[in-house]
């Protein structure tokens, strides 16, 4: 099989002296953020909700921030992720794992997707390059069989409009999931802000 050059985060503690500083101009989080994004898929109506405590959990020798992912279809919970998140100290977002919720009826029935750098020779992967370029693709998740979730910055200053406003200074990137059908799915950055289009969910406040 031909190797790819897909980037993924270098694992190594001593890179990440201030890692819950998490600056980067399209990915930044800190204590406080919240976003939402709501939408409709297949007919049914998606809201993610993105929050940030300020909890931390180390993960392979790094301290992380937790981003916690709460996801509802239809007014009904059905995904709740505790997302562990670091900054390299050359401004890479790195994502070293996640704690999954698969809920159905209010209560938890898998926890599929879950994965942790450093088990199971998983590590960590980007989901903000530092300096990103047209071209740039990567590993967001390298939990190999688990969560391999790749993604490719396709472009800068897509004009969009949403709920939360009308913004031109983005970065469109196209993930895909190699270990379902590959297709890709469409992610507007918005610099200082962040996520604003994941698919099919649009920002409604940040």
């Amino acid at each position: 099989e031909p190797t790819l050059d897909i980037a993924v985060c270098d694992p190594d503690p001593l890179n990440f002296t201030n890692p819950t500083t998490i600056d980067n101009e399209f990915f930044p989080l800190a204590a406080g953020t919240e976003l939402i994004l709501e939408g409709e898929d297949d007919g049914e109506i998606i809201r993610v909700e993105i929050t940030v405590s300020g909890d931390t959990e180390e993960v392979a020798g790094v301290v992380t921030l937790v981003m916690v992912e709460t996801e509802y279809e239809d007014g009904e919970l059905v995904e709740i992720s505790y997302n562990f998140i670091a900054q390299a100290d050359d401004g890479t977002v790195c994502y070293f794992g996640a704690v999954v919720d698969i809920y159905e009826n209010d209560e938890i029935v898998s926890n599929d997707g879950a994965w942790r750098a450093g088990v199971d020779g998983a590590l960590p992967g980007i989901l903000m390059p530092a300096d990103p370029q047209v071209g740039d693709t990567f590993f967001q998740e390298s939990a190999p069989g688990v969560a391999e979730d790749m993604s490719s910055v396709v472009a800068f200053g897509e004009a969009i409009s949403v709920t939360a406003g009308d913004f031109d200074d983005t970065l469109t990137a196209k993930d895909c999931n190699p270990l379902e059908d590959a297709e890709t799915d469409r992610k507007v950055y918005v610099r200082t802000i962040g996520l604003a289009i994941d698919e099919d969910a649009e920002l409604i406040s940040y």
